[in-house]
C-alpha cells in the first residue's frame, strides 16, 4: 500500500459503479414533478366548478320543485274540493257538517251521520288493532324462536297484501254469520246494560265494520312497531336484565319505553289506513245513514257514501253535497293527523326535557 494512501478513505475503483435499483429518484426530478401536480390540480379547482355549475344548479332547483310540490298537491286537492262543493255551502253553510238529514230526494243533506261512522269504525278498529300488533310485535322480535320469525313475520305482512274486496267478501259471508250466531248475542247478554251492545241483531254494522278494519290495520302497526322494537339496542335489554328484571320488565323498560315513539308513529299511520278504507267497510256496515249507540246497529262512513252514491247524483246539489262529504273527510284526516303529531311532539318534547 502506498503511503499516501489514507486506509480510511480508499482508493475509489477507475470503472463507474452501477445503480442499485432500489435507489431513491434524483431531486431534481422531484423538484420538476412538483410543479407538474400543482398545475393539475390548479387547472382542476378553476376548471371543474365552473363546469359543474349548471348542474348543481339544475338539481337544487329539482329537489325544491320536489318538496314545494307536496304542499301544491295539498293545496290544489283542497281548492278543487271546496270549489266543487261551492254550491252546496252556499246551500247550507257549516250546518251541513253536523246536520242529520239525508234525502237527496227533498234535497236535504247533512254529514253528521258518516262523520259519526267514520270516526267510530276507525276507532273501534284502532282499540282492536293495537294491542293485538303490539302483542305480535313483541312475540316476533322477544320471543319466538329464530327459525319461525321469518315465517311469522311474511304472514303478518301478507294480509297487507290482500285486496280489500276479499276482507269484505270474507266479512259478508264469514264475519257477519260468526257474529250473528255467536259473538253477538253473548256480548247482548253480558254487556247489554253498557248500551253498546243492545237492538236487533243483524251481523252486519258497526262491529263488523270496526273488526274487518282491524284485521286490515294489524299488518301496518305490526310491521311498523317490530322494525322499532328491532332497532333498540341490545345493551338496553342487558343492562335492565342486569338489575335483575323480570322478562316482562325488560320487554316494558328497556323495550317498548324507548321505542314508544315509533310505536305511535305506526298507529298514526293504521288510523290514516282506517279513515279512508272504502271497499270493505262499504260491504259490511250496513250503509244506513243514521247516528246510533250500539254497536249492532248499521251505519255508514264517508268514504261508503261517496263510492255508493256518486254514480247515482243526478242534480247539481246532490253531486256538491257528495263533494262536501269529500271535503269533510279531508278536513277529519287533517284534524285527526294533527293531533297524532302534538301527541308525538308531547312525548318526544318530553324525553327531551328529561334527558336535559
Amino acid at each position: 500500500m502506498p503511503d499516501n494512501v489514507n486506509p480510511m478513505n480508499p482508493l475509489e475503483p477507475s470503472g463507474e459503479l452501477q445503480k442499485p435499483m432500489t435507489s431513491m429518484p434524483p431531486l431534481a426530478h422531484v423538484e420538476q414533478r412538483k410543479p407538474a401536480v400543482a398545475t393539475v390540480l390548479q387547472k382542476i379547482r378553476t376548471s371543474y366548478p365552473a363546469s359543474s355549475r349548471i348542474p348543481d344548479a339544475v338539481f337544487a332547483v329539482i329537489i325544491l320543485l320536489s318538496a314545494i310540490s307536496v304542499f301544491a298537491i295539498v293545496v290544489l286537492v283542497a281548492w278543487e274540493l271546496i270549489d266543487k262543493s261551492r254550491l252546496s255551502l252556499h246551500q247550507f253553510g257549516i250546518h251541513f257538517f253536523y246536520g242529520h238529514d239525508w234525502d237527496p230526494v227533498n234535497d236535504s243533506f247533512g254529514a253528521m251521520p258518516f262523520i259519526y261512522g267514520t270516526l267510530v269504525s276507525s276507532f273501534l278498529a284502532l282499540l282492536l288493532a293495537v294491542p293485538l300488533s303490539i302483542g305480535v310485535a313483541v312475540y316476533i322480535t322477544e320471543m319466538c324462536p329464530q327459525r319461525l320469525r321469518a315465517y311469522i313475520s311474511f304472514m303478518v305482512e301478507l294480509l297487507a297484501a290482500i285486496p280489500s274486496v276479499i276482507y269484505g267478501l270474507w266479512g259478508i259471508f264469514v264475519l257477519a254469520p260468526l257474529l250473528r250466531e255467536y259473538v253477538e248475542p253473548f256480548l247482548a247478554k253480558t254487556l247489554g246494560w253498557t248500551g253498546l251492545f243492545t237492538g236487533p241483531i243483524y251481523g252486519l254494522g258497526m262491529l263488523a265494520a270496526g273488526i274487518i278494519m282491524a284485521i286490515m290495520v294489524v299488518p301496518v302497526i305490526a310491521s311498523i312497531t317490530r322494525e322499532v322494537m328491532t332497532a333498540v339496542p341490545q345493551n338496553q335489554r342487558e343492562a335492565v336484565l342486569a338489575l335483575g328484571a323480570t322478562r316482562w320488565e325488560m320487554i316494558r323498560i328497556g323495550v317498548l319505553r324507548n321505542a314508544r315513539i315509533g310505536i305511535v308513529g305506526g298507529i298514526i299511520l293504521g288510523l290514516g289506513r282506517a279513515l279512508g278504507e272504502t271497499m270493505a267497510v262499504t260491504m259490511v256496515i250496513g250503509n244506513r245513514p243514521e247516528i246510533a249507540k250500539s254497536l249492532f246497529a248499521p251505519g255508514y262512513t264517508m268514504a261508503s257514501v261517496i263510492a255508493n252514491e256518486f254514480t247515482e247524483a243526478t242534480g247539481d246539489l246532490y253531486l256538491s253535497a257528495l263533494v262536501e262529504i269529500g271535503l269533510a273527510l279531508f278536513i277529519v284526516t287533517l284534524i285527526v293527523n294533527a293531533l297524532a303529531r302534538l301527541l308525538v311532539w308531547s312525548i318526544t318534547g318530553g324525553t327531551a326535557r328529561v334527558r336535559a
